[in-house]
């Protein structure tokens, strides 16, 4: 099979969203008054309503509505007046009443977007960008110094309910293949549940992953969901197809259903488009179908033939009335909008004079944006900016990333510590690889960096006159080297630096010493 490199220069793929959210912060479900609980005990919390018994009535949620129009609102979108529920029929194993009430063709939001800032390794992969000078654009992407901007569409976001959970016994993995039997739980039927649609204007992998991962970010600065990947309370359906470059014609789309964290959603994809490709050069055919992305062996397996909207035989839900939004009602929801990532990226950027990739990669997540701030208002000098923003974005995230049990909010490097150790590194009281040392030692010790470096006597010699005279013990003591450094072989000085390091035990600042050794070596 070849790499996704070598197939995206012949294939263009053609790739839609399905991002699937449910209303967690609420508390109760979408059409009854039943709690919602994550991790309970099984079917503790379900009545006459979730569970389908004739002559339940449901009884729309209005923190629902509310938080769905936050959602509308937070990504461009329009506020759809009037909308209505629909009945969305097919066999539910796991919904009782064997349909899932959602809406139709007419949503609460509709004709949104966002904007994604791709860089990087991952900008590679959008091999069509050819010619394009930075701030020129074609098609949805505009050029910029470090990779591109795609204006992704979203087509709509939609309210439904969720269904239960089927908990499979004896298979692997907890899987249905092979189980003996499964059980069903049905605390999780009736959650509120959004679904966003995205034009299918995305191109690569890595654009699909970005998306998923900035409408993460919008979800959790609303607090609509605590989407969580791994409870399933955040899950992304992935639609490829693809033709030929040059082509506009749609090719014939496979799904990927429920993928549950980005890196997943990104290799699916990319193994997918692979097979496709695979397929199509060997003349044969790709199939209309839902399939299953096996971490493990890497690869997509066929679930089910992929049903059409016929197949849902939809038809509007004669016990919840048409919803007709009140200006009154959509401007009390738009009041209630917190400062979204991308507006906190460009305060970064005008107020700490960040770049914007700096920003950017700042707000990736909740806690590192506001270590960062709580930081700056400890700093009160904006010098400190850059050196605290390394910090969070390589040694925090970096420690976020391996320690998945690790909590900065809760640990012990406060954003005055933070601070204190940037501040530190800045002014040459310890090096940058000393720094690292600190950094680790304050979370392991819970102890502050001043305290560190005393007890480990890390503090480093600047003292000119006194690294001069270690630096003119160095050189006396090495006449070969001198000579064949001052005979070109510039490498040696490091050499010269490590010697001097040696003789001062670490201590002295390696910045000066450079400097004298250029100096007295010429």
């Amino acid at each position: 099979m070849k790499t996704l490199e070598e197939v995206l220069k012949d294939w263009e793929a053609v790739i839609g969203l399905e991002v699937h959210a449910e209303l967690t912060t609420l508390n109760t479900k979408m059409f009854c008054g039943c709690k919602l609980e994550f991790g309970a005990e099984p079917n503790t919390h379900t009545c006459p309503v979730c569970l389908g018994l004739p002559g339940a009535l449901p009884v729309p949620n209005k923190a629902a509505i509310e938080s769905i129009v936050l959602a509308g609102l937070a990504t461009n979108c329009d506020i759809e007046k009037h909308s209505m529920f629909y009945r969305k029929n097919y066999m539910y194993p796991d919904m009782s009443k064997n349909f899932q009430t959602t809406q139709g063709p007419v949503a609460f939001c509709m004709r949104g977007h966002l904007d994604l800032d791709v860089d990087g390794p991952g900008a590679k992969e959008r091999i069509d960008l050819g010619g394009l000078e930075v701030g020129e654009s074609r098609g949805n992407v505009t050029r910029t110094e470090d990779g591109y901007v795609a204006h992704v569409g979203i087509t709509r976001i939609h309210m439904e309910e969720d269904a239960g959970k089927m908990v499979h016994i004896g298979g692997g993995e907890g899987r249905i293949a092979g189980a003996t039997h499964s059980l069903v739980d049905y605390n999780r039927a009736g959650t509120p549940l959004i679904e966003l649609v995205t034009e299918p204007e995305l191109r690569t992998p890595e654009e699909a992953r970005l998306f998923m991962q900035k409408l993460r970010q919008i979800y959790l600065a609303i607090g609509i969901s605590d989407c969580s990947m791994e409870e399933g309370s955040l899950r992304c359906d992935g639609n490829v197809s693809l033709r030929r470059r040059g082509e506009t014609k749609f090719g014939t789309k496979t799904e990927l259903k429920n993928m549950n964290s980005f890196k997943n959603l990104h290799d699916g994809l990319a193994y997918e488009i692979c097979r496709q490709a695979e397929v199509l050069e060997e003349g044969g055919i790709i199939y209309q179908e839902t399939r299953h992305w096996d971490p493990s062996a890497k690869r997509t397996i066929v679930m089910r033939v992929k049903e059409t909207a016929d197949d849902y035989r939809l038809f509007p839900e004669p016990d919840l009335a048409p919803y007709d939004l009140s200006d009154e009602f959509i401007e009390g929801v738009r009041a209630k909008l917190p400062e979204l990532p991308d507006q906190k990226a460009k305060r970064f950027e005008a107020d700490f004079g960040l770049s914007a990739y700096d920003a950017r990669h700042l707000v990736e997540h909740r806690v590192t944006s506001a270590f960062f701030e709580e930081g700056m208002k400890a700093a009160a000098d904006v010098k400190l900016a850059k050196p605290l923003a390394n910090l969070v974005i390589n040694d925090i995230t970096a420690r976020m990333n391996a320690d998945e049990s690790f909590d900065l909010e809760a640990s012990p490097l406060t954003p005055a510590r933070a601070v204190e150790l940037v501040k530190m590194t800045a002014e040459d009281v310890i090096s940058s690889k000393q720094g690292k040392e600190v950094f680790s030692a304050v979370i392991d010790e819970d102890k502050d960096p001043a305290a560190i470096v005393e007890e480990r006597c890390m503090k480093q010699v600047s003292d000119t006159g006194a690294i001069e005279a270690v630096v003119d013990g160095v050189i006396a003591a090495n006449p070969d080297e001198v000579a064949r450094y001052k005979e070109g072989n510039t490498k040696l000085i490091g050499f010269f630096v490590g010697q001097c390091m040696k003789e001062m035990r670490g201590q002295g600042n390696p910045k000066v010493i450079n400097q004298i050794l250029a100096k007295k070596l010429g």
